[in-house]
């Protein structure tokens, strides 16, 4: 890892205090959203606490919570993953939220229904059918039914009750998952809605759904409640594929989320530092902030020498690696916040590392990290 930009420098771009309106942090420096399947039948225990104040101890303005399932029987394939209903597991996230502010950071969960990519008979509730706009599974493929607009209704409802329970324990806002091919994603997608009813056809139909989960989510919290979503262009093994392909087409998405009452748009890339469209050096988030004039959160591969799934197709980890192209586009107000995914999941003191020009200490990402709350 280069040494271009001094810890002065560093500490000046990433680790001054940000003000988003809603939302006051101590740093620009996000963690983002994991999964990690360390929860026991949905309950997060004392260890996962553990786990996320580590990085609120070591310079984590925002910490994003792994995906955490809203009250539907069909969210999730895994019964480790956690809930964010029922009182055990709502218990156990108001002690990860006190953990967190004890050591000076912020925090907020990201909610979340994996939609039709669970596999039929799997997760808590094996006898639930997996639910998605169309049926289809993101090959294409029909694996159910259509959602009937009563199901529609009642997931949206789960989500506003996710996010109201997030308020009432004391969170500092909640991210909405509308990205990689999840449910909201799903509704997003031409090839995963085939609807014809309001919730399909243009750009603009197949985000009904999305709208209808933000306002609702916007009236269980209120006005000032910081709401984050989510957004993609890929999906889980689905890399090339786009929302929008120009501009404009990302402009008739974004809009209307905003009216519905989105704060920040949490802009998920394989690597940030790849342009969105041609003609233009920004990226994803770079775009979506000049569109909407929101706060914007970038995230991909940061910190690290190749992205995630080359990681996996490989079966190698990664190198850490300079992070001066994300200072000079910080620098022009690309964006506003840095998430960082695997470099902070392997090393808990990553962004004090950065901030103190430690470089030589920064813990190297293996696949073998997954395997443990560090």
């Amino acid at each position: 890892m280069t040494k271009s930009h001094t810890a002065e420098q560093v500490a000046q771009k990433l680790f001054q205090p940000v003000d988003l309106g809603k939302l006051q942090l101590a740093t620009r420096i996000v963690m983002a959203p994991m999964t990690r399947a360390f929860s026991p039948n949905g309950v997060p225990g004392s260890d996962v606490a553990a786990y996320y104040r580590r990085r609120a101890e070591n310079g984590v303005g925002l910490i994003v919570t792994e995906g955490t399932l809203i009250n539907h029987p069909a969210a999730t394939d895994n019964v480790n993953v956690p809930n964010f209903h029922g009182e055990a597991a709502l218990n156990g996230w108001k002690k990860v939220v006190e953990e967190v502010h004890a050591a000076g950071g912020k925090i907020i969960p990201q909610i979340w229904h994996v939609g039709m990519t669970r596999k039929p008979g799997t997760g808590p509730h094996p006898e639930a059918p997996s639910i998605g706009p169309s049926g289809l599974n993101l090959e294409g493929v029909k694996e159910a039914e259509p959602m009937s607009i009563e199901e529609i209704e009642q997931v949206v409802k789960a989500y506003a009750q996710a996010a109201a329970d997030a308020k009432r324990l004391g969170f500092d806002g909640v991210e909405i998952h509308g990205a990689h091919g999840y449910l909201i994603d799903q509704f997003l997608w031409e090839r995963t809605n085939k609807r014809t009813d309001r919730y399909g056809g243009s750009l603009l139909a197949r985000a009904q759904f999305a709208i209808e989960v933000v306002e609702a989510v916007r009236e269980a919290v209120g006005p000032d409640f910081p709401i984050v979503l989510r957004l993609s262009q890929w999906k889980s093994a689905q890399y090339d594929a786009k929302l929008a392909r120009t501009p404009e087409e990302l402009e008739q998405l974004l809009a209307p989320l905003v009216q519905a009452g989105v704060d920040i748009f949490h802009c998920s890339t394989r690597r940030f530092w790849e342009p969105e469209f041609e003609g233009s050096d920004l990226n994803f988030a770079g775009w979506t902030k000049k569109l909407t004039g929101k706060p914007v959160i970038t995230v991909g591969s940061i910190g690290l020498n190749t992205d995630f799934m080359s990681l996996f197709k490989e079966g190698k980890g990664a190198e850490t690696t300079d992070i001066d192209g994300l200072l000079e586009r910080l620098d022009r107000g690309e964006f506003d916040l840095v998430a960082v995914g695997r470099a902070l999941l392997a090393d808990p003191a990553w962004a004090a590392k950065i901030r103190d020009n430690r470089l030589d200490e920064l813990i190297p990402f293996k696949p073998e990290a997954l395997q443990t709350l560090v």
